[in-house]
């Protein structure tokens, strides 16, 4: 399988390229996105954003997972990146999104979600897709609740960011709900 190239009303989804690294410095760098995602350093140090590009392809070769640039069409304006980490064995997939701090609140992320989702669903044909947040950024949660996700509960400090142990909130769809919420 090739790496999908979806397209939204204003966004196109895209495989990674070296290129974009240094954008993705810029982005991922900023404290504010590291600080309410789980495996985003701070500080974003030089060679880091190489290194994770590097690893897109061979994930994706193995089916463990699909990580997308969310760009502004085109010429591809990068804004952040949208991604299903795939457990084929459970039919199921975790949603995860970041977007650069002067992108907040503009739909970005929910378009970009939705995009993705309904790739697993049709191409991958999970049973599942999830999604968490930390509980303390629920702008992350209302894009889950956009995307005709259900809150399942709170996983109470579940993880620890910088010696704080935050509580996640996970959201669920199944592809039977999935399959209701689209127009026929």
């Amino acid at each position: 399988m090739e790496f999908p190239r979806l397209e939204t009303a204003r966004l196109l989804l895209r495989q990674f390229a070296l290129s974009d690294a240094a954008d993705v410095q810029r982005l991922a760098g900023d404290r504010a996105i590291a600080d309410t995602t789980l495996m985003i350093p701070h500080p974003y140090e030089d060679g880091m954003a190489e290194q994770w590009i590097g690893t897109h392809a061979p994930k994706f070769e193995a089916g463990e997972q699909m990580t997308l640039a969310m760009t502004l069409g085109e010429p591809g304006h990068l804004v952040g990146a949208v991604s299903l980490s795939i457990d084929a064995r459970f039919d199921r997939a975790e949603l995860g999104y970041w977007v650069g701090k002067h992108y907040w609140g503009r739909g970005y992320c929910t378009e970009a979600s939705r995009a993705v989702v309904d790739w697993g669903f049709r191409e991958l044909k999970l049973n599942r897709v999830f999604a968490t947040h930390f509980k303390r950024n629920p702008a992350s949660g209302r894009v889950m609740q956009k995307l005709g996700m259900t809150e399942e509960g709170c996983l109470r400090q579940h993880i620890k960011k910088w010696d704080r142990y935050d509580d996640l909130v996970i959201y669920g769809m199944t592809r039977s709900e999935w399959a209701g919420a689209r127009p026929a």
